[in-house]
């Protein structure tokens, strides 16, 4: 006889799991129990937004395609996961949610932590379970693992009621394939549509291709990049994009959008084709979509069809799986390239544009400082950004070589960089792996210092203190006449004592070159660090 709560074990162990977190309580005891006897890590959050996001960092780095996994109890622990799940679902990033259950005969009664879960997140999951009998466990975790990680990726939630785990029955079998009614993605690609998109290629003057973060979640980012050095066709990215090439490559142009680079947004309103891969082009990409597509031919290739044309007028439209499309496109394109004329326009744009921020005695210009950080890390570092100017500074600044940018540009949930910089340390734990947060921000999720300093996690924070929630302070000089309500961060903690109270490193930077030294340090130590940063009040975004 097996338990449901071990059979739950025995899913992630044949789904190749190795970590998952959460934050236990009464009514996902009994799955906790077995997991007490497996060699699945469990990490302990401090609270369960955290361990999706953590969730979230493991998988976009793990470089297994697989989903993150994040667990917690019934009631409030179940809710709380609800920012986290939301998050990735804009994200596009695979993740399992498992959530307790109050007793099957006590739901609706409104007993102790009973939540309706699947109900409250419907609008952010792929898809979501409530299991019944202990006999579907084994078929519902293979096909929310299948749905998590196939078509557009995104979060799968299963709720498990106590009994359900507790119930024993005879034998367990895993299944060895999955078959869903009415879900089978298009991966493959319009041999039709692909023949168009080449010959608007070819008969293209000034093309240019948008990527976003489908690119990267394909794993198709070497071709996407033999594809534009192959044609010469410049590069820009949505937020969600950026690292699809190395950010000093001559054909990449940065981030376009409201708070973008320049040339990037120049070329895309002088382009007569955009190319967009595995992007939504939303509104900070974009802010008027419609205007786009008066002046360019687009191409949209994607693996949502719900995607394609929903913002933008799409005159040839490609659904597939990026790797499958773009296999066929560079298998098509034969020995077309870009004219000399726009090449040669692009790249005096690009160098026409570049500025350098100015500097205010007695702080730490942030720009700048980002900018150099790229140079003192290995190749393949991580850096994680949260959500505000910190983020803008990094998507705009940072220059990714063979690393990863990791930020949630959909949701833009403030507290996502140290749980999900836990989770990235953990997938790739010989890489550099650094954070860059506002002191609003910080103080969003400062509680998982406590998970770094338990796992013993090198992880490097730096804290860009401009006492100022930044960016909407910048929205009330733009729009409120400069009327700063509830903007200015009164009260905060002095973060040296919090980084000394959880027995991390830490030091503070009034100037580019003091931050600089400190960094040399930092970037050496096997240890984790805090360095808080004083920036100017009133540093723009770009």
């Amino acid at each position: 006889m097996i338990s449901g709560a071990e059979i739950m074990v025995k899913c992630l162990e044949a789904e190749g799991i190795k970590v998952v977190f959460g934050y236990p309580g009464a009514t996902i005891c009994p799955f906790y129990d077995k997991l007490y006897d497996s060699d699945i890590k469990h990490v302990l959050v401090r609270q369960e937004q955290n361990a999706a996001h953590m969730a979230s960092g493991y998988a976009r780095c793990s470089g297994s395609g697989k989903p993150g996994v994040c667990v917690a109890t019934s009631g409030p622990g179940a809710t709380n996961l609800i920012t986290g799940i939301a998050t990735a679902y804009t994200d596009s990033i695979p993740l399992v949610a498992i959530t307790g259950q109050v007793k099957s005969s006590l739901l609706g009664r409104d007993v102790f932590q009973e939540a309706d879960i699947t109900g409250a997140c419907e609008p952010f999951v792929k898809h979501s379970y409530i299991v019944k009998n202990t006999e579907e466990l084994p078929r519902v975790f293979k096909e929310a693992f299948y749905i998590a990680s196939t078509g557009r990726k995104g979060p799968v939630l299963i709720d498990i009621p106590m009994d359900i785990q507790e119930n024993e029955i005879e034998g367990f079998t895993y299944p060895e394939s999955v078959k869903i009614l009415g879900y089978k993605p298009n991966t493959k690609g319009h041999a039709i549509q692909i023949k168009r998109a080449i010959e608007a290629i070819k008969a293209s003057e000034r093309p240019v291709i948008v990527s976003g973060g489908g690119v990267l979640l394909s794993g198709v980012k070497p071709k996407f990049q033999t594809f534009a050095e192959r044609t010469g066709i410049p590069v820009i990215s949505t937020m969600m994009g950026i690292g699809v090439m190395p950010s000093e490559h001559e054909l990449y142009l940065g981030m376009l959008g409201t708070h973008g680079k320049p040339v990037a947004n120049r070329a895309l309103h002088e382009a007569d084709l955009v190319i967009v891969c595995g992007a939504r082009l939303g509104d900070r990409a974009v802010a008027k979509p419609h205007q786009m597509s008066e002046y360019n031919t687009v191409i949209h290739i994607d693996i949502d069809p719900a995607e394609i044309g929903k913002n933008v007028k799409t005159e040839i439209p490609i659904v597939g799986d990026m790797k499958n499309v773009m296999t066929m496109l560079l298998n098509e394109i034969g020995d077309y390239h870009v004219t000399r004329q726009w090449t040669e326009t692009v790249r005096t744009w690009k160098n026409d544009m570049f500025r350098v921020p100015p500097k205010f005695e007695g702080f730490v210009e942030p720009r700048s400082l980002v900018s150099k950080l790229s140079s003192m890390l290995r190749s393949k570092a991580i850096l994680v950004a949260d959500v505000g100017q910190n983020q803008i500074w990094c998507a705009n600044n940072f220059r990714i070589r063979e690393g990863r940018f990791l930020t949630t540009g959909g949701m833009g949930t403030m507290g996502y960089s140290i749980p999900a910089s836990i989770g990235a340390k953990l997938a790739r734990p010989s890489r550099d792996v650094v954070v860059v947060c506002g002191d609003g921000s910080f103080q969003m999720s400062m509680n998982e210092l406590a998970t770094i300093a338990g796992q013993n996690l090198a992880i490097k924070i730096i804290i860009m203190r401009n006492h100022r929630l930044g960016m909407v302070r910048e929205l009330q000089d733009f729009n409120y006449n400069c009327r700063h309500s509830a903007t200015v961060l009164e009260g905060d903690p002095d973060f040296l004592k919090i980084a000394e109270a959880y027995g991390i490193d830490h030091a503070e930077a009034d100037s580019n070159e003091e931050a600089e030294e400190i960094i040399k340090k930092m970037v050496k130590s096997d240890k984790p660090f805090i360095l808080v940063c004083n920036v100017y009040p009133d540093t723009p975004s770009i």
